[in-house]
């Protein structure tokens, strides 16, 4: 990640203007000015943050912020011709987020590509819930969409000093006949072999209902 001071060693399209954890070109930034300076507001800048950040549904988004619009754990970047408000609780999976603004012969699109979104980045010194949130959704979910199915934790919970993700499955995964050989030889054996910390997986999925199992 190139520090704000290193912008112009990148090729004259990427040349952006860089943040903590997100970066703005050069053309996305000249076009989102236009457009500011076009609301007539002194002190108009810009929000970018994620709606259900780190869910499969999660959504990178960028508004018009006006001045006492921002909330308090925003964290503010001034830019060269306004502010940027970065979402606090989004701050995390909006790292190696790219804003740019591409033209073409029908006009130009503004686009944000943030690949952490819907699971930040993780290390061995992250709460063990987002690594094992992280694995769920980069190993194992890929696997289990394949047959409309997903798993999601629903805690971490601690029995005779041990820790136990609490597991819950849906889609096809929910009433499939399979699910005890995919909790145990998938889910929890990848689990156990990414997190060390981690002693086991219990399934409290309600598998009676059988409407929608792959099995």
């Amino acid at each position: 990640m190139y520090g704000a001071a290193d912008w112009r060693k990148l090729p004259a399209r990427l040349r952006g203007i860089f943040m903590t954890a997100i970066t703005i070109t050069d053309a996305a930034h000249d076009y989102l000015a236009d457009l500011l300076e076009k609301q007539n507001t002194p002190g108009i800048g810009i929000r970018v943050f994620i709606t259900q950040p780190g869910t499969q549904y999660a959504e990178t988004c960028i508004a018009y912020c006006k001045p006492g619009e921002e909330k308090p754990e925003d964290k503010a970047i001034g830019l060269k011709s306004f502010t940027a408000w970065i979402d606090g609780f989004s701050e995390a999976f909006l790292d190696d987020a790219v804003v740019d603004y591409a033209t073409d012969r029908m006009g130009g699109q503004l686009t944000i590509k943030a690949p952490n979104a819907k699971v930040p980045m993780v290390n061995a010194d992250s709460p063990i819930n987002e690594r094992i949130n992280y694995y769920l959704q980069t190993e194992i979910n890929p696997g289990l969409a394949s047959h409309g199915g997903q798993v999601t934790l629903i805690d971490v919970v601690e029995e005779e000093a041990k820790n136990i993700a609490v597991l819950q499955f849906g889609g096809g995964c929910q009433g499939c006949g399979q699910a005890d050989v995919t909790l145990k030889e998938g889910i929890e054996r990848t689990l156990l072999e990414r997190i060390p910390e981690l002693s086991g997986v219990r399934d409290v999925t309600d598998h009676t209902q059988k409407e929608n199992a792959y099995y």
